[in-house]
């Protein structure tokens, strides 16, 4: 970053185009956010690291905070889970905004792999949506935090923490979610960095005071920092809204993908400790996932599936009339989502015809 640059405190997109990825072999890996992207970086190498990598992970075991009051698990070779970045202000991430007290899920995807795992659907829960959120055990006091009509989305994380949010979409969807994905700020950059940015193209400039970033039309490497700025750009883009802010995101995830299956690191035993390290850092996951060993098993599943087969969708809202900075589900629309990935079908068409969200300028922003 220049001089100028850090004066302002904005970030300034390269405008260079990276290079050509070595030709060694392919890193496995799996695109685990979807803001969010966040890619597990995992497959043999690790070896005698499984032990230090494992004392990086955090994991929560999410069927035993939500029992048995869950909907059915059904095994018919897909997979859903929910992926959420959190946008806690603590620690290291105190520079993107003021702590007010409590964590909330600032990014939300519910992932379906298809049967074979080499497609997947991506519904977005935009976080200003209203929801009926169902009673969860508090996270912040250690009681119970009472169901609530017409609370925002992202308050059951904020309340009751990675289960509360997992037994809403639940609510939401009649899903079981099969894993929990948690990413934090910090990781998310290091994360970028290891793996030598990302590669987007611009079609039209991007300037947003409030997420630092400022980037002229062109292909741009992004670094962890930009990439960040980018997934959290709202005010700019499209009608201002946090939907706009999604389909920015939607599109950095599939950047994202792309570039974790250019990157040769197993030819690097360094390069590629040094990506798993970055990646367990900023993870939280359910005690399904709560191991190195574990993770890569997950990743190693998913060696098929690329950007090209990854349909992302925001869940069909409209915007609430008594408050137009927030959303309300469709729920017809919504049923038919649901249902689609419950029959792990393509989601149709028509389910987000009428949609405010999917909409606008944003995303033809962004390649």
């Amino acid at each position: 970053m220049s001089e100028q640059n850090r004066s302002t405190g904005r970030i300034r997109g390269t405008g260079t185009r990276r290079r050509k990825p070595s030709r060694g072999h392919r890193a496995k890996v799996v695109a685990a956010w979807a803001a969010a992207g966040v890619v597990v970086a995992g497959g043999a190498g690790l070896g005698y690291a499984y032990f230090a990598l494992d004392g990086n992970l955090s994991s929560i075991d999410i069927d035993a905070e939500l029992g048995a009051d869950r909907p059915d698990d059904v095994d018919d070779g897909s997979q859903d889970i929910l992926v959420l970045g959190s946008d806690s202000r603590s620690g290291d991430n105190g520079e993107y905004g003021r702590d007010e007290g409590a964590a909330r899920s600032d990014t939300a995807m519910v992932v379906h792999l298809a049967k074979g795992h080499t497609s997947a659907s991506v519904v977005s829960i935009p976080r200003d949506t209203l929801i009926e959120r169902p009673a969860c055990a508090s996270d912040t006091t250690g009681g119970r935090a009472p169901a609530a009509h017409r609370a925002m989305f992202n308050t059951a994380y904020e309340v009751g923490g990675p289960a509360c949010a997992v037994k809403t979409v639940e609510s939401m969807s009649g899903i079981r979610m099969d894993h929990y994905l948690e990413v934090d700020f910090t990781g998310f950059k290091e994360l970028v960095d290891r793996l030598g940015g990302v590669e987007i193209t611009t079609k039209t400039s991007i300037d947003d005071p409030k997420s630092h970033l400022d980037l002229e039309p062109g292909t741009h490497t992004l670094n962890g920092e930009e990439s960040l700025g980018l997934v959290r750009t709202r005010k700019s883009v499209g009608d201002g809204s946090d939907l706009g802010r999604i389909q920015l995101q939607q599109a950095f995830v599939k950047a994202l993908m792309d570039r974790t299956k250019s990157v040769g690191v197993l030819s690097s035993p360094k390069k590629l400790y040094g990506l798993a390290n970055a990646a367990t850092k900023a993870l939280t996951t359910d005690s399904g996932l709560g191991s190195v060993k574990k993770l890569t098993g997950f990743a190693n599943g998913l060696k098929g599936l690329n950007a090209k087969n990854v349909h992302m969708v925001t869940l069909p809202v409209e915007y609430d009339r008594a408050d137009p900075n927030r959303v309300l589900p469709q729920e017809e629309a919504g049923r038919q989502v649901w249902a689609a990935l419950k029959r792990d079908r393509p989601i149709p068409a028509s389910a987000t015809e009428e949609s405010a969200g999917d909409k606008g300028d944003a995303s033809k922003i962004v390649q």
